[in-house]
């Protein structure tokens, strides 16, 4: 039976940045599964900066030049405040829903004064509204706060909305009273298994094209397991891990190969994609076991190319070998940082470069293409540090490497670490991982760094004979940029073509 209360979720977003997210996917998957309407209005294709995430990538060699527009995908051309308003006149939703990463809070703040006059209740929710509920609650625009895993409980509150109920005590919800904030206790974690498939409806086929390595494909993302069993100190995975320890055991679970299978099986037939990214923080941190049953059941039913990325210390030759005659296209592997005490005191990982090399060759002697991501500013960063970092790279032969800033999200160890050593105002905003955050080094600056970061691959893939005149396109001065431009051009020659 459909229901009358209607949501709508609000999605900022990164400009450009075509990953689609799956939580609001399985979001409106279980509201349509309890007779819930649902719509989205998604920031993704408005002009909201002057460059958008993928093309800084391009810029920066991390990616191979590309055209959405080949696909039908262009910039929304009208304002982004007048749309979001008349789609508000237009749908007049009951709830709205709006998840926030650390990156896109302003620009969700701005959405919600747009629309404050309409008096809609509105739940935010998402990792950064997890870790930080004080600071977002405070926010005069916004009602609720989803602390934690949102299926159930949006589920739960759409209902009591629907019959005209008190929701003030539903279990993850955070709800301002005119007495107060009432803070829930968390709920049992959900047996991941048991929630219905992906729903893309509400974002649109358009949005599952995707480039990779100046193609565009028709991707659909698949979640095969939720969380990360490792500690790296940069991520918010392991205190999503402590934040359930007492609350329905471990959060990192995976969901088995069939059921895994079967929710691909309905998404291929539905969307007839071109590709396939399995979900996973680390992929190969499966058991051998559970590949194989994994293997054999999508060389069966899906027999489609597909992505996925893990970590060079879970890379085993049985493992490789079930990948390659799965059809895996590329691989993606978090190398992070070259020098191996540095990668163990300030990142928390312990694997050799031995063991990385080693690794990364073994995925070479079966042809598998793959990517690697790097992180440069780090406390304690130096020139020499990201020369550890870069060296690292010259032993082994990605196809694309990435070089991304640190960005010390609120709820991350690195983020506490900083703070208490004065690295980093609390005021401080992060800017997605290319551009990370401004920090007060006293071993380098943040302009050095930029400068790195952009000369990152011609240091990896071109000779030692050039790194002369890559040093000069450090500088963003005139002749900076302009011999950047010039070994840009011969990079794209050599590497890319």
């Amino acid at each position: 039976m459909i229901k009358k209360t209607k949501i709508l979720f609000i999605y900022p977003n990164t400009m450009m940045a075509t990953l689609i997210p799956i939580n609001l996917c399985i979001l409106a998957a279980c509201l349509k599964e309890n007779g819930f309407n649902a719509e989205l209005f998604d920031t993704t294709y408005y002009k909201t900066e002057e460059v958008s995430f993928e093309e800084k990538k391009v810029e920066l060699l991390q990616l191979k030049e590309f055209k959405l527009e080949d696909k039908g995908v262009e910039f929304i051309k009208t304002d982004i405040y007048d749309d979001l308003v008349k789609k508000i006149e237009i749908y007049k939703p009951d709830l709205i829903g709006i998840t926030i990463v650390e990156d896109t809070f302003e620009l969700a703040k701005s959405l919600l004064e747009a629309i404050r006059r309409f008096n809609v209740p509105v739940i935010a929710g998402g990792v950064f509204v997890t870790f930080n509920p004080e600071e977002v609650i405070t926010n005069q625009d916004i009602d609720m706060l989803c602390v934690g895993e949102g299926e159930e409980a949006l589920v739960e509150l759409c209902e009591k909305i629907e019959n005209g109920e008190n929701y003030r005590n539903i279990k993850n919800l955070w709800v301002k009273t005119d007495s107060g904030v009432i803070k829930n206790d968390p709920r049992p974690l959900m047996d991941i298994n048991k929630l219905p498939y992906i729903d893309y409806e509400i974002f649109g086929v358009k949005r599952l094209f995707r480039p990779m390595y100046g193609k565009i494909y028709s991707m659909i993302h698949v979640e095969v397991d939720r969380g990360c069993p490792y500690d790296c100190t940069y991520c918010e995975a392991p205190q999503l891990r402590r934040l359930y320890q007492n609350f329905g055991g471990g959060y990192y679970r995976k969901k088995t190969p069939k059921r895994c299978i079967d929710e691909m099986k309905f998404l291929v037939d539905k969307y007839n994609p071109d590709y396939i990214n399995f979900n996973a923080e680390s992929f190969l941190a499966k058991t051998v076991e559970e590949l194989k049953e994994f293997s054999e059941l999508y060389k069966k039913y899906i027999q489609l190319p597909f992505w996925c990325q893990s970590r060079p210390e879970t890379v085993a030759e049985e493992k490789i070998v079930l990948l390659k005659n799965m059809g895996c296209n590329t691989l993606q592997f978090g190398i992070e940082h070259g020098n191996e005490d540095f990668r163990a005191k300030i990142l928390n990982r312990r694997s050799s470069n031995k063991h990385i090399v080693e690794g990364l060759k073994l995925v070479e002697k079966y042809n598998i293409p793959y990517t690697v991501n790097n992180i440069i500013g780090f406390p304690g960063e130096t020139r020499e540090l990201v020369f550890d970092t870069i060296n690292l790279n010259r032993q082994f032969n990605a196809r694309t490497t990435n070089c991304y800033m640190l960005t010390p999200y609120k709820g991350t160890t690195i983020y506490k670490y900083c703070i208490e050593h004065g690295l980093l105002d609390e005021n401080t905003k992060v800017h997605q991982a290319l551009d990370g955050a401004k920090m007060k080094w006293d071993t380098i600056t943040y302009d050095e760094l930029k400068g790195l970061q952009r000369t990152f691959n011609l240091y990896v893939k071109m000779p030692e004979q050039e790194w002369g005149k890559i040093r000069i396109a450090e500088k963003f001065d005139e002749n900076g940029n302009k011999v950047f431009e010039e070994l840009r051009k011969i990079y794209y020659e050599r590497y890319f073509s």
